[in-house]
């Protein structure tokens, strides 16, 4: 029986940048999902503020080359990578010299959202999606980490749902306490549409807050996580209102084994209902 595939999509990952909750998940859950039997691939982006250097990234040139297009632009795609010999696992960086070269991640340093980060998400989500095509691995599940991956869901489902790679995956969104106030670019969801995904799939990024965000992205997913112990009041609500299935934050010492066994339930949950 073939091993299932979890493609880990993470916004933060220690050691790459600064130790938190969210990073620390980013680098522990690959490792352990691996050694509990199912193969994984990691993908972050590739933020300004990573040293590249030391912590040993270079780019593979048979992955990258590719133009994406964005708001009528072109933007290379450069990936690169980086192994973690203790965890035996390698972990993919999506790269772009317009979005990703400044040395900060989603803030500048007055701590204000860049003005560009609707664009900078819909490049992340893409490149990763170009890249898993390249490596023509089609993953069971795709694990959703942090707002700024908060578009892969609908991207997934709609944009790939008969694509034959992607037709049969299921989609996790985890939801942390990164909440941020304001706005994205009211533009987001015109730049968007794109293979199949129209204004009747955005229709609540008219307005993209961190909420309508969160919403969106557990709109199109099979399975949602609370990854943090306290988590935005209005998205826990509109969570478990989904009907769709849920994990409640799990401790350190125990996370590990959840996510597993969750990531199987929404595997054989989605098989019965398709057979």
């Amino acid at each position: 029986m073939e091993k299932p595939k979890v493609l880990f999509v993470q916004q933060e990952i220690t050691p790459y940048l600064k130790e938190s909750h969210q990073g620390l998940i980013g680098r522990q859950l690959p490792q352990g999902i691996q050694e509990r039997g199912k193969e994984i691939r990691t993908f972050m982006p590739r933020f300004g503020n990573i040293n590249e250097r030391r912590n040993q990234l270079h780019e593979v040139i048979r992955l990258s080359g590719m133009n994406l297009v964005i708001n009528d632009t072109d933007h290379p795609l450069i990936i690169k990578v980086a192994s973690i010999q203790s965890a035996r696992m390698q972990i993919y960086f999506i790269d772009n010299d317009d979005f990703f070269k400044r040395k900060f991640t989603v803030r500048d340093k007055t701590s204000a959202l860049f003005h560009d980060n609707d664009e900078r998400a819909i490049f992340f989500t893409r490149g990763v999606i170009e890249t898993v095509k390249k490596l023509s691995w089609a993953p069971s599940v795709v694990h959703c980490n942090g707002w700024f991956t908060g578009l892969m869901p609908v991207y997934v489902k709609i944009a790939l749902k008969d694509s034959g790679m992607f037709s049969d995956t299921k989609v996790v969104y985890s939801i942390y306490d990164d909440d941020f106030d304001g706005s994205l670019d009211s533009g987001l969801a015109t730049k968007f549409q794109t293979q199949g995904v129209g204004a009747e799939h955005l229709k609540k990024l008219k307005d993209p807050t961190y909420l309508n965000l969160s919403k969106t992205a557990m709109d199109f997913s099979d399975g949602i996580i609370f990854g943090s112990e306290k988590i935005n009041p209005e998205l826990e609500e509109y969570a478990k209102k989904s009907g769709k299935p849920i994990l409640e934050y799990q401790p350190a010492d125990k996370y590990m084994d959840a996510y597993n066994d969750f990531y199987d339930e929404i595997i054989v949950q989605e098989s019965m209902l398709t057979q």
